[in-house]
Formats: C-alpha cells, sequence, structure tokens
C-alpha cells in the first residue's frame, strides 16, 4: 500500500474538512459562559493555514509533493473558487430566511440604516488616516489595504485597487514636479534607498514597478487586515451584549412582537405558503444574485461600481424571498432546511477564510507588519464601537436587527454568521441586508478619498 502523506495533507478537500471538523470541535469549548460556535472553524482555520503553508515552503523541486505544494502556496492554500462558492449559499440562506420581513424593517428603520452604513466606513478611513500619521514608516497603500481588510470589504478590495493604480500612475507621470520627500518614498517603494541613485525622472521600466508595487501594497495590507477585521466582529456581536448588559431573549421578543404588530397592520408582505425546499428556485437565487454582482456601474469619479457576490446575492434572495413565488419557482422555503445550509455552508466559509489568510495573520504579528496589525484592530474596534453606540443609544435600534446592521456596515459576512448564531435566530440578516449597500458605497469614496489625503 502506497500513501503519500504530504500531498494527502495539503489537499484542499482534506484541509477544509479537517479545518471543519476541529473547529467544531473547538467551537464547543466552554470559556466560562462563552463559547466560539461555529466561529471556532475561523480560529481553527487561521493555524492551519500557517502551518501548511509553511509546510509547503519546505518543499524543493526533487521532493516527491513538491507540485502538490508549489500548487497550494499558488492558490493561497485553498482555491478561491471554493472561497465564493460557500459564500454564496451562506448568503443566499440567509437572505432568503430573513426576506419575509424585509419590507417591514426597510420602511421602519431605512433612514437609519442609510446613515448608519456612511458613518460606520467613514469612522474607518478616518481612524485609517489617523493610525498612519501617528505610526512610523508606513506604506500608504498597505494602509489604504488595511481599511478594506479590517471592514473585510471585497468590493472596496477592487475599489482601493483600481484607485491605487490611477493614483500611482499619476505619481510617475508627475515624478519631475514632486518635492525631494515625496521622490524619496516613491523611490523607496521602488527599493531604491541610496541618495546617489535618485535620478530627476522615472524610466519607464520603473514606473510600471511602481505601480505593481502599489497594488500589491493594497493586497498585502487587506490580507493583514481582513482576519483581524473579522475577529473584531465576531468578538462584538458576542461581547457586546454583555459588555452593556443587553438581554438578547428580551430583545428577541420585542423584535418579535414589533414585526408581528407590523405584519398586521402592513400589506408590504402578505402570508404566503412555504415549500419544504425549491432547489431550482434556490439555484436561480444563487444565479441571479451572482450574475448581478458582477455588472459594474459608472459612478463617475468613484469609477465603476459592483456589489460584488456578497452584495449581489443578498439582494437576490431578498427581494425574490420578499416575492415568495414567480410562476413554478417557490423562494419562502422551510426555514429549517435553509438553517441546515446555512450552518453548513458558514462552517466551510470560516474555514477557508482562516485557511487562506492565517499565514498573512501570524506572519504579520512579527516585525513591522504589526503595526499593520495594530492599524486593523484599532480601525475594526473604533468603527464598530462608535456604530454601535449610535445605532443603539441615537437610533434605538433593537439588537436583533443592531448586530446585523453593525456587519452589515462592517461589511463582514462571516459576522452575520456570528451575529446569526450569537442572537439565536436569522433576523440579523434583515438588518445586514438594510445597511450593507449604503456601506458598500461609503467603502468606495473613502478607499479613494483615503489616497489622496497627505501621509
Amino acid at each position: 500500500m502506497n500513501f503519500n502523506f504530504a500531498e494527502w495533507i495539503m489537499n484542499p478537500f482534506v484541509l477544509m474538512m479537517l479545518t471543519v471538523f476541529s473547529g467544531m470541535l473547538f467551537g464547543k469549548i466552554k470559556f466560562g459562559k462563552f463559547t466560539f460556535g461555529v466561529s471556532g472553524c475561523l480560529f481553527v482555520g487561521l493555524v492551519i493555514g500557517w502551518w501548511v503553508y509553511r509546510f509547503a515552503n519546505t518543499f524543493s523541486n526533487t521532493t516527491p509533493g513538491y507540485y502538490t505544494a508549489l500548487q497550494l502556496t499558488k492558490n493561497g492554500v485553498v482555491d478561491k473558487g471554493f472561497f465564493t462558492l460557500f459564500l454564496i449559499l451562506f448568503i443566499a440562506a440567509v437572505g432568503l430566511l430573513a426576506a419575509k420581513d424585509i419590507g417591514i424593517i426597510i420602511k421602519k428603520y431605512g433612514s437609519k440604516f442609510i446613515i448608519l452604513g456612511f458613518l460606520i466606513t467613514f469612522i474607518g478611513a478616518m481612524s485609517t488616516y489617523g493610525m498612519a500619521l501617528i505610526l512610523p514608516g508606513l506604506n500608504p497603500y498597505e494602509v489604504a489595504g488595511v481599511y478594506t481588510g479590517a471592514l473585510t470589504s471585497s468590493p472596496g478590495l477592487a475599489a482601493a485597487l483600481e484607485s491605487a493604480r490611477e493614483h500611482a500612475a499619476q505619481l510617475t507621470e508627475d515624478y519631475d514636479s514632486l518635492s525631494e520627500s515625496k521622490k524619496q518614498e516613491i523611490l523607496k517603494l521602488l527599493n531604491i534607498s541610496q541618495k546617489t541613485e535618485v535620478a530627476d525622472s522615472l524610466t519607464e521600466e520603473q514606473k510600471s514597478k511602481y505601480i505593481k508595487n502599489a497594488e500589491a501594497g493594497i493586497g498585502i495590507g487587506h490580507s493583514v487586515g481582513y482576519p483581524f477585521g473579522v475577529l473584531i466582529v465576531i468578538l462584538a456581536v458576542n461581547f457586546l451584549p454583555i459588555i452593556f448588559k443587553i438581554d438578547v431573549e428580551k430583545e428577541r421578543a420585542i423584535f418579535s412582537t414589533e414585526i408581528n404588530e407590523n405584519r398586521t397592520s402592513s400589506s408590504i408582505n402578505g402570508d404566503q405558503a412555504t415549500v419544504r425546499f425549491d432547489l431550482t428556485a434556490f439555484i436561480v437565487a444563487c444565479f441571479l444574485g451572482y450574475t448581478l454582482g458582477k455588472l459594474k456601474f459608472d459612478l463617475g469619479p468613484l469609477g465603476n461600481v459592483g456589489l460584488g457576490s456578497t452584495g449581489g446575492v443578498l439582494l437576490s434572495s431578498l427581494i425574490l424571498g420578499h416575492i415568495g413565488k414567480i410562476g413554478i419557482l417557490h423562494f419562502r422555503m422551510d426555514n429549517k432546511i435553509l438553517g441546515v445550509i446555512r450552518e453548513i455552508s458558514l462552517a466551510f466559509f470560516l474555514a477557508i477564510v482562516g485557511l487562506r489568510y492565517g499565514f498573512y495573520a501570524f506572519t504579520a504579528l512579527s516585525g513591522s507588519g504589526i503595526y499593520l496589525v495594530l492599524t486593523s484592530l484599532v480601525v475594526g474596534f473604533l468603527a464598530i464601537t462608535i456604530g454601535y453606540l449610535v445605532g443603539r443609544y441615537v437610533f434605538k435600534i433593537n439588537w436583533i436587527l443592531l448586530s446585523g446592521a453593525l456587519c452589515g456596515g462592517m461589511t463582514s459576512t462571516p459576522g452575520l454568521g456570528a451575529a446569526i448564531e450569537a442572537v439565536g435566530s436569522d433576523e440579523p440578516a434583515a438588518g445586514y441586508g438594510a445597511i450593507y449597500p449604503f456601506a458598500l458605497l461609503g467603502m468606495v469614496i473613502f478607499s479613494i478619498i483615503l489616497h489622496n489625503l497627505p501621509i
């Protein structure tokens, strides 16, 4: 019998299943009265992802398993296709679960969610800028990447990359007229440190390299900020009720009463029969949402902006679930079956997040990367804390909805999963869906502004 352990342990299916299994066991461990639940998959994934990435880098081109190791490092441990698949399944399930009351919620809290979405992303951007001014020697492009990572926004990352590309190209074209200090910053990013090498102009090769380095800086900052941004949101939705002494059971009862009263007095959501499960309708919601997420809308100076997979699938599932039935397609399905799909997809999604970002997270804890980690923690903490205080004490939003809205304001899909589990119901998804589009737009706007502020 022949068994190659190295190739087996580096197989993405083995890594995902091992992480979910170990993560669910870890999630059951009690720390006082607290358990991580399905979020344990993220924490275990970070450790396994860090270890297996280091393990893969020990292979030489003459070692059996080298090509498997090479593929693993090239894919970022687990191919992004798996990440997108489980993200879509999770978002579609929670969207259909929350769709029944989305019309009532938007009618009651709509303007508050708009303000909160822009506020959270604004606080995140200003916190990022403040940390860049305080901490020494930070790469401005990495700082902008940390902002999108700390708020876990993939569409924000796309906007930051596009903005960085244009910003870097403009700098290289205007190099001759820049100040000496600005020229030194550019040369530093080009790894030209000797003053004797400083020229009055850049070559075409140097210009191209600078633009690529700027884009790479965005990617590095995002990769470092993302796992810590996720951790902040998950910890917040679990510990804010403890810190501020929120009775979650009481909040759920109040929310349920309010929704039931609004159902009886509103024609927005009529009662519709549910089916056990309609696979065709579920796939249609996923397909239409993914397609919608790929559309780009020209917003003038903001560039081309799209909802991404998360926003597209969430919007389509909320709308279709709200409509209920279209021809032979039934979008109102049994909550228990959708709940199972939600839990399985969330467990794998969180595991993949950990596996893909584990190496960056642990590597960043040493050397100059610690400044990026610190920035992401401060940004995430301030954004979600101020968002909570305004949402809770100014707008008086029920915690059940606010927990999801905070995750939506941070554009954090993993956080939404934690919020759903923490409150014991799917209603946070409605708050998430109501605030997400405005938070996404805020992310794009403030990502572009960050590039044009002096650092």
